[in-house]
């Protein structure tokens, strides 16, 4: 019986009812180009194998990859699992066959670090699925004006389609984690209707903007905006971040990109 280990970050589902509803959901055909982060004790990778013709897979902990060796040989030219070693931060998955799909129940602890990792790959990508701690689900889909609106939801939300797709319970795991989590899905929006002309200087933007939530525009982005910026971008400077939909945030960095504000 494997232990879950705290430093990978492990709750493994266990509740079949939920695989099967992730899977629906998924809708994986044989010919897709998938792969799962995180296979843990294969309560997902069974499930798709089942309509797969192939899956890749990545995991970190040495004691599941032996397992899952022992029941997908890797010097088997049949078998129809590969195994990738090593942490998922570090995997390049341009090394996989496009489009691709990838899914997983991903540790809570860098879970923010993984989905931006991903983000970068997006002209690859077809989807993702991933299991995630409810509340980061949430900030993730979240719309301007609500608590859950953050830094997290405007850096996802201008280059991905996200919805939450299923609420599980602590029970659905073991160990039982001390917090509810979600299935999120993302779709990368082609790149021709991403309207950030400069990523680096909407990343600053947008950092500067939610690193005082507090406080209003006026005060967060002063070293980028004047009062006649705000004047002439038809933005209320009293507003603080949180009331900034992601069109206008994409709207401030485009507007210093293109102007004679050298911040890149």
């Amino acid at each position: 019986m494997h232990k879950a280990k705290k430093r990978f970050g492990q709750n493994f589902l266990v509740d079949e009812q939920i695989v099967a509803d992730i899977v629906s959901a998924i809708r994986p055909e044989p010919e897709d180009n998938m792969v799962e982060i995180g296979p843990g004790l294969g309560a997902m990778t069974r499930p798709l194998l089942k309509h797969l013709d192939h899956l890749h897979v990545v995991e970190i902990d040495r004691d599941i990859i032996a397992r899952l060796e022992h029941d997908y040989p890797q010097n088997n030219p049949e078998s129809k699992l590969t195994i990738h070693t090593g942490d998922a931060l570090e995997f390049d998955i341009a090394m996989l066959p496009a489009p691709l799909r990838i899914v997983g129940n991903l540790p809570y602890n860098i879970s923010s670090p993984l989905l931006f990792h991903f983000a970068a790959y997006t002209e690859r990508i077809r989807d993702m699925h991933f299991m995630l701690q409810n509340e980061v689900v949430e900030r993730m889909v979240a719309a301007h004006s609500t608590p859950e609106y953050g830094r997290l939801s405007v850096m996802l939300q201008y280059r991905f389609n996200m919805e939450k797709l299923l609420d599980v319970p602590p029970e659905s795991f073991r160990p039982a984690p001390k917090v509810n989590s979600a299935i999120v899905r993302m779709i990368p929006l082609p790149a021709n209707e991403i309207q950030v002309r400069n990523e680096k200087l909407f990343a600053a933007i947008v950092g500067a903007a939610f690193g005082q939530r507090r406080k209003t525009l006026r005060n967060t982005l002063r070293d980028y905006l004047n009062e006649a910026d705000f004047i002439q971008l038809g933005i209320n400077a009293q507003l603080r971040a949180e009331n900034l939909g992601v069109t206008e945030f994409i709207k401030i960095a485009n507007y210093l990109s293109d102007s004679s504000h050298d911040l890149a």
